[in-house]
């Protein structure tokens, strides 16, 4: 296996976890800045306020996505122990 196939395989690893990880982390971050900017308009600093709407905002997302992920990676996984036999030689 060669310097470039490792490249390869791991840029691959990298952009899979990136587009699985992304749909969440992006949900977090709208609904914390909606959260806080309700905060600082109503002047309410509760710190449990920000982390449930964020809880269920990402479960939220993680039901409607959580098909789609899990089958990336299953194919994913697929792939790289279809990869395998090439990597002995």
């Amino acid at each position: 296996m060669s310097i470039g196939e490792i490249t390869a395989l791991l840029r691959g690893g990298v952009l899979e976890v990136l587009f699985l990880a992304a749909p969440l982390l992006f949900t977090a971050l709208v609904v914390g800045l909606v959260v806080a900017v309700l905060q600082a308009t109503t002047q309410i600093q509760e710190q449990t306020l920000t982390f449930v709407p964020k809880v269920i905002a990402i479960l939220l997302v993680l039901a409607f996505l959580g098909g789609w992920m899990f089958s990336s990676l299953g194919e994913y996984t697929r792939d790289l122990f279809r990869r395998i036999p090439d990597m002995a030689n």
